[in-house]
């Protein structure tokens, strides 16, 4: 595992799903679509948009979840209350505040009014420095950081650019493979 280094299962950036901060949220899906249709039926999907500048430096990451938050105003409020049942609410009172939120009642057509008034650069989240990993680095050392700070992927980065992504779907696939090499 620690003989793989982490550019060899990276998606390189000119792969992946990146748009301008000044795109709407609407090319931003756009991109990723396109991006995902690119891939062969064997590769997994990507879950994230890159932002990047004129330059191509990296500004910013559009994961799903952020997608999704951002089409429903103050509904990033109730998501940060992850486990509201836990904090002794009930059940009804957790769906009367999804049943206030005017997304749920005509979901189609709040999604298509709203997304085109909403930037990439709005929508995007800058990424941490446990985020973002050498691609020198070895495979052992991206399964320690996916583990110990719960990323679905890490930015791969080159005297300090952004070069790719390492998803952890293509880790797991690699795991999997050295599992039935070396365990069959």
């Amino acid at each position: 595992m620690n003989s793989v280094r982490v550019k060899e299962l990276m998606v390189p950036i000119d792969s992946y799903a990146t748009v301008p901060p000044e795109a709407t949220l609407r090319d931003a899906i756009l991109a990723l679509d396109r991006a995902q249709q690119a891939l062969g039926p064997s590769q997994h999907k990507h879950r994230a948009i890159l932002v990047l500048d004129s330059e191509g430096e990296f500004l910013g990451k559009i994961a799903l979840s952020d997608i999704i938050s951002a089409l429903a105003p103050d509904y990033s409020d109730v998501a940060e209350q992850k486990g509201l049942s836990v904090t002794g609410l009930s059940l009804e009172s957790i769906q009367s505040m999804l049943d206030a939120n005017p997304v749920w009642h005509d979901p189609m057509q709040f999604l298509c009014d709203r997304s085109p008034h909403l930037t990439a650069r709005e929508i995007a989240q800058s990424a941490a420095d446990h985020e973002r990993i050498d691609e020198e680095a070895t495979m052992g050392e991206a399964v320690h950081r996916l583990a110990s700070f719960s990323c679905a992927s890490l930015l791969v980065t080159r005297e300090d650019r952004i070069v790719g992504v390492l998803r952890m779907s293509d880790v797991f696939a690699r795991i999997v493979d050295d599992i039935k090499d070396c365990c069959g």
